[in-house]
């Protein structure tokens, strides 16, 4: 579904030239999720972003399902660490946003709004403005808005990361089941190894800037996975150790393939 070959980024400013991603190689399968994982400044963030077709590649060509990335395209959704809803809108307005957007037929897709507020269990706050919600239910409305133009792939850029704990897990395991039930494309960026793990069928480890992939990581726990008593606790234990450790080393050389945990 998604492939980068030989993907590199260099940004050009007043201080200079810095050097973001260099020969990135990877390719993400249908229906599969891959996080990534690094170091703060190791290129996550923009490595979607070319993904998106929001930034060039420097050097490197990118497809998605066999085409050329050259732009933003209507089958790639994008989440961001903030839901960034318009406050003035309900939630089901929010949700319907990209329909009015790309003209698609407002009335066509007020069913599967409806049901995919339902899925993430905001059923009954169809009306309410977001300044009503809390956080957790504020990036659940931005997810359904993700999802409701049927994406083939989804890009996550820590959509989690400013929520409490006990919230961040409760939409892992949301997303997780989402995950199984749309059956699309995910990468996923995420600073937590534990949060990795749960969700991802792969990790792709990279190294500090320039960001090159050191090692990609199979995760071979049975789904549905969660953290809960009698659950996945020492299998996630054990494989975020084993990530902690990758992350850690700070000179290690660029991977050259696949590693089973």
């Amino acid at each position: 579904m998604i492939q980068l070959s030989a993907v590199s980024r260099t940004f050009t400013g007043r201080s200079g030239t810095v050097e973001a991603l260099r020969g990135i190689d990877l390719t993400v399968a249908e229906g599969e999720f891959v996080a990534v994982v690094g170091r703060s400044g190791c290129g996550k963030s923009t490595l979607l972003r070319l993904v998106a077709g929001l930034l060039p590649a420097t050097e490197g060509k990118i497809t998605v399902a066999g085409e050329p990335v050259t732009k933003a395209r209507r089958d790639i959704a994008m989440l961001f660490q903030r839901p960034a809803l318009l406050p003035w809108r309900s939630v089901l307005d929010n949700v319907l946003l990209p329909v009015e957007i790309y003209g698609w037929g407002k009335a066509k897709h007020r069913d599967r709004a409806q049901q995919l507020l339902e899925m993430v269990g905001l059923g009954g706050f169809e009306k309410r403005l977001p300044h009503e919600l809390s956080g957790g239910m504020q990036q659940r409305v931005s997810l359904c808005r993700s999802l409701i133009g049927e994406p083939r792939v989804m890009l996550m850029d820590e959509p989690f990361s400013a929520l409490d704990t006990l919230t961040r897990e409760e939409l892992s395991v949301e997303l997780q089941r989402v995950h199984m039930e749309s059956s699309a494309t995910i990468v996923f960026v995420t600073h937590s190894i534990d949060e990795a793990v749960l969700l991802a069928d792969r990790v792709v480890v990279l190294s500090p800037r320039p960001g090159r992939i050191r090692e990609i990581v199979e995760i071979d726990i049975p789904r549905p996975r969660s953290l809960g008593r009698n659950a996945h606790l020492e299998e996630v234990a054990r494989c975020s150790a084993d990530l902690h450790e990758l992350l850690m080393e700070r000179d290690a050389p660029a991977a050259t393939g696949t590693k089973g945990r």
